[in-house]
């Protein structure tokens, strides 16, 4: 796997042997991005079948890396369908899996691009490009389309605290398209939309609910809320494996806390006072009353939303 971890000042590279090690490599953020997760978990399963390891255990292991991103779920339990079960029947799935991401992700970005205007600013947050995926993207996917497409495009991308997704690895990707576009603290959304320097916000998914409720990176549903208040468009954009029917509502998805460092340490310096006490949600909920629209391989869909 590339290390997104050190990226962009390095470019380092991890190899795994074992679900266990892609589990924790899942953990540890190695890996991020619901769609490249779910990859990730079936090469894992692969490699499980490949020492001929217990693959309930393995499947166990893959499942209890991250909660929120439905994707990991969705992958492994086409895994765990599959017949027999052999590495090169799960290798071949595997396979298919990443190959179906990113035809879906280029549906996403040509279904996405009908939205947005010849001139736009586009806001966005976190890393939704080719590193969350396994190509093109979803949010970062339209905008990769839209400009493909002969737009004149320009992005605004959030930071996003505390992991800095969007500064390091969005910039990262937005830098090597050659891809306009400035990095902004989170704090300075509200004051772009004010100043109508925003014409439509495009966010990712981790989870979205039968309702159309959607978790994503936190600060998402604070984009949505003032997106709605200055009346700009508010879209999502995710593969239907993103989508999980089974939960009536965004209330009932998980949301993983992670570790206080994330917040009292900026790249291993302690910037906090000791024992400052933290709260650091990896995700928040967004109501799909406050989505415009949810982009799809399968189309564009408007509220009200039914996914059930």
């Amino acid at each position: 796997m590339l290390d997104q971890r050190v990226l962009p000042t390095r470019v380092e590279w991890i190899r795994y042997d074992s679900a266990e090690e892609v589990a924790q490599g899942i953990k540890d953020m190695v890996v991020r991005g619901a769609p490249a997760i779910g990859i990730a978990a079936a090469y894992g399963m692969a490699l499980a079948a490949l020492h001929n390891q217990d693959p309930l255990k393995a499947d166990q292991i893959l499942r209890q890396s991250r909660p929120t991103a439905v994707n990991l779920f969705w992958a492994l339990d086409r895994i765990k369908s599959l017949p027999e079960n052999t590495f090169d029947e799960i290798l071949n799935e595997s396979k298919l899996i990443e190959q179906e991401d990113l035809k879906m992700n280029l549906a996403i970005g040509k279904n996405g691009a009908t939205l947005i205007p010849a001139n736009a600013n586009i806001m966005t947050i976190c890393n939704t490009g080719a590193l969350a995926t396994a190509g093109h993207g979803t949010a970062l996917g339209v905008i990769r389309s839209a400009l493909a497409n002969g737009k004149n495009i320009h992005v605004w991308s959030c930071e996003t605290r505390p992991r800095q997704q969007g500064l390091r690895l969005t910039a990262f990707e937005l830098l090597h398209d050659n891809i306009p576009f400035h990095s902004i603290a989170d704090g300075t959304a509200a004051t772009l939309m004010a100043q109508g320097k925003v014409d439509c916000v495009i966010a990712g998914a981790d989870r979205i609910a039968a309702n159309g409720d959607t978790a994503n990176k936190i600060g998402t549903y604070m984009l949505a809320v003032l997106a709605h208040h200055h009346n700009i468009p508010f879209y999502i954009a995710a593969p239907t494996s993103t989508f999980d029917s089974s939960l009536p509502n965004g209330s009932l998805i998980p949301i993983e806390e992670r570790s206080s460092e994330e917040i009292t340490h900026i790249e291993g310096v302690q910037v906090a006072p000791d024992n400052c006490p933290t709260f650091n949600p990896g995700f928040d909920v967004t109501p799909g009353s406050l989505i415009t629209a949810i982009i799809t391989e399968n189309g564009v869909f408007h509220q009200p939303y039914n996914f059930a």
